[in-house]
């Protein structure tokens, strides 16, 4: 008897499989919304260089800034730069040190913003940009929080699937939590932009643990038949995640709140690892019989599911564990072991590689829409739902393979039409935009699932390897 028969006497999809679902579902939530978190709080607010001096009885604010900005192409002021000199105004006096018209003639010279900016604070109360001055020529600093953040996600990614091969699921993520919970709070006490820098990239290492640790702890408890609705149903809580970060966003402005914000759910996931149940499967194969065995009463128990003891007994889980590979430890160099493993381990890499250059190159840039940032996320996070449903159909009816690459076929068309159309027609772009998210999510998705399936447990890499051997 394999495990998967044995999951079947327990009960592979019922009660206890949907508690573990909800359970798990506040992991879903947070990642995106950190993932997705420097749309709000990285966000650079119109702006223009400090003009100490200003008459505190002006009252024609653009004749002040005529004065003293340049304008670019478009007819707005300069961002980055402001003139030498104040310029003279037809019939106004602005500024003691305005040039006469001999000057005034020629191109006025201009200079950098010496003495900070000024930051249009309508939208947003503060941001990392207007925290400290990540403009203009600091502009490329703001944008390597994110890259810092994702380097982070990577390395966690790294070491958290080997940890949690070594120290089981349910242990590490409780260290995802609490690591998560402190280091943001760290975060949100930066006094500084190194500060910041380093603890948003151990940030992103700890959360990198939910999107390792969750996945195996959902699907080592469901049988094979009912893991594509599970898996829609809990990517279903990362677009809640998405559409939250929105409604949070809009009512926090401000990037320090708004950082804590996101990360309080961690506070009840922490209260919930009580009732999280470790991998029955990672049990069996570290040779942990006693407490694979208390989980799998407690799973049958709870779907209703009448199993004697003989079922269930040390020997029969001894024999279950010597028939599917022995304790033997996984390395990273499993995925590469064989041929199929080989090729399906590179496959996936291009796939990733194309799902989320897709999905986070669109949705971590929503400007020139004409819509506001928070319409924006509104609206992309809203297209995620029935993209999801349709994947399951899909996935059901044509197939994994297909699916996926007509999915990405579609984002691919859809974007480069996109650049195609002519600036000025935002209607047609934010509609091909919007066509391509739902390809990207459905595209997104499908991976999912998919290389869920491929690598369903350490396990079936075991078996695969014992059967190319034999």
């Amino acid at each position: 008897m394999g495990f998967e028969e044995l999951l079947d006497k327990v009960g592979g999809f019922g009660p206890f499989q949907l508690r573990n679902l909800a359970l798990l579902a506040l992991p879903r939530v947070v990642v995106p919304m950190h993932f997705l978190l420097p749309i709000f709080m990285a966000s650079v607010p119109d702006h223009h260089c400090a003009l100490p001096g200003a008459p505190a009885n002006l009252t024609h604010q653009d004749l002040w800034l005529e004065a003293h900005l340049p304008r670019e192409t478009d007819g707005s002021f300069s961002s980055c730069l402001r003139f030498e000199h104040p310029q003279p105004l037809a019939n106004t006096t602005l500024g003691t040190e305005a040039h006469g018209s001999g000057e005034s003639e020629s191109e006025p010279s201009t200079v950098p913003c010496s003495q900070g900016w000024e930051y249009d604070h309508s939208e947003f109360s503060s941001t990392t940009a207007t925290e400290w001055d990540l403009v203009c020529e600091q502009r490329g600093l703001n944008k390597v929080i994110s890259t810092c953040f994702f380097i982070g996600v990577l390395l966690g990614a790294v070491v958290y699937g080997y940890l949690s091969d070594r120290f089981g699921r349910r242990r590490l993520l409780l260290v995802t939590y609490v690591s998560s919970l402190v280091l943001t709070l760290a975060s949100a006490a930066s006094v500084n932009y190194v500060m910041f820098v380093l603890t948003r990239t151990l940030t992103g290492a700890a959360l990198a643990g939910f999107t390792i640790i969750v996945l195996p702890l959902e699907l080592e408890w469901l049988d094979v038949e009912h893991r594509i609705v599970a898996g829609v149903i809990s990517s279903a809580f990362w677009t809640g995640g998405v559409l939250l970060l929105a409604l949070v966003g809009y009512l926090i402005r401000s990037w320090r709140w708004l950082l804590l914000a996101v990360t309080l759910p961690c506070v009840p996931g922490i209260i919930s690892i009580w009732w999280v149940p470790e991998s029955a499967r990672w049990l069996l194969t570290q040779g942990r019989v006693e407490e694979a065995q208390t989980y799998l009463f407690r799973c049958a128990a709870l779907n209703g599911k009448p199993v004697g003891e003989d079922s269930l007994s040390q020997e029969a889980l001894n024999k279950v564990v010597a028939l599917e590979g022995g304790q033997q430890r996984p390395s990273y160099l499993d995925l590469f072991r064989t041929p199929r493993l080989r090729r399906i381990s590179l496959c996936c890499m291009v796939v990733w590689f194309g799902v989320n250059f897709s999905y986070y190159g669109l949705i971590l840039d929503v400007s020139g829409l004409g819509l506001t940032v928070y319409q924006v996320q509104l609206m992309f996070g809203a297209v995620e739902l029935p993209a999801k449903i349709t994947v399951y159909f899909l996935v059901r009816h044509v197939g994994r393979r297909l699916t996926e690459a007509g999915m990405l076929l579609g984002a691919a068309l859809t974007f480069g039409i996109s650049l195609l159309v002519s600036s000025e027609t935002k209607s047609w772009i934010t509609a091909l935009l919007v066509l391509g998210k739902v390809f990207s999510e459905a595209a997104f998705t499908t991976a999912y699932l998919f290389t869920s399936e491929l690598y369903p447990t350490v396990l079936s890499i075991q078996e695969e390897d014992t059967q190319i051997r034999n």
